[in-house]
Formats: structure tokens, sequence, C-alpha cells
């Protein structure tokens, strides 16, 4: 029986991703193709793709709180992804860390009851490390694979730190290249 397989795209927003966005992440812009690889790949295989949006206000208190310039306001350029990653996914929007604090997210997720989930986008240690903790309390003995080569940090000591937790917590890291075979 072939264990089901959900991939997790985490805001890869053009904010993000490149120099001109709101809150670029410094070499973001060389993990798209890989983002984009990964999109056609659970797209061409039928595997189900979530793909978040963060979503804010003009005046979105996020920005004060976390010291964050105004970045991923709803209908600006830099809350849209990047066409080369658009392949039909499912969206959600979300305004905090953890995704899963989104109810119709977490609703979508559990009613798929993935077995395992490949995750990957930006920022590692802030959304992307929301991301997997929200579905490891969300579907606890869900398998995470995180894919190194398509995600990107702000802070690289805290990515590392985050990512070595998730390997104690059971996590695996792994490649595009390991995962679209």
């Amino acid at each position: 029986m072939m264990m089901s397989t959900l991939f997790f795209d985490v805001d890869t927003q053009i904010d993000f991703l490149y120099p001109a966005g709101a809150l670029y992440v410094p070499g973001a812009e060389f993990i798209v193709p890989a983002i984009a690889r990964l999109n056609r790949y659970a797209k061409e295989r039928g595997i189900p793709l979530l793909s978040t949006l963060d979503t804010h206000t003009e005046n979105d208190p996020e920005f004060a709180a976390h010291g964050f310039p105004a970045h991923c306001v709803r209908g600006t350029a830099g809350w849209n992804k990047p066409s080369a990653t658009m392949v039909g996914q499912t969206l959600f929007e979300k305004n905090t860390f953890d995704a899963f604090q989104n109810p119709d997210l977490a609703r979508w997720v559990a009613g798929l009851s993935p077995q395992r989930v490949v995750v990957y986008g930006v920022v590692t240690e802030i959304c992307v490390a929301g991301a997997v903790r929200g579905l490891l309390h969300a579907l606890p003995g869900v398998s995470v694979e995180l894919v190194t080569d398509a995600v990107m940090a702000l802070n690289g000591e805290a990515a590392r730190e985050f990512l070595a937790w998730l390997e104690s917590q059971g996590g695996r890291l792994t490649t595009a290249d390991s995962v679209c075979v």
C-alpha cells in the first residue's frame, strides 16, 4: 500500500523571495527552481499540494510586534507567488507563524490524513518551523520531510537549531532530487 503524501509549500511569496521584496530573505531567489520543481512533481503525480500565503493588512500589528517591515499585504505584488510555482495548488491564507492557526487549513489537512508531509518554503526558522510544529501537533506520528535545498533562513543559527530539533522529533532532512524521483 502506498503511503499518502502531502506537499506543503510555505509562504513562497515575492516579498520573501526576491531582492525587491519587502522582507527579502537573502538568497531565496535561488530556491525558486526547486520549489517550482516540487510543486510540478506533486501536481503531475496527483499528490495534494498545500500552499500558504502569508497575508497581512496594511497596518498589521505583527509588523510592530516583531519589528518586521510591512510585507505580504493582501493585494500587493509582493503578496503573490511567482508564476513558476503556481500549478493549481490549494491556497490558504494565514497571518500567524503557525499555519495551523487557520482552522480551514487544519481541517483540510486533517481530512487528508497524510502519513508523510514534504515541507519547503520560507523562512526556515519562522514560518516553516511554525508549519512543521503545527503538523506534528495536529497529526501525531506523521512523517515530516524538510527539503533543505528548497528552504531559506534569515538567521542561520536559529535555522540550524530548528533542523536539529526536527531531526530529534523523527523528522528527516532531504533534497528536491531525492523527493522528485
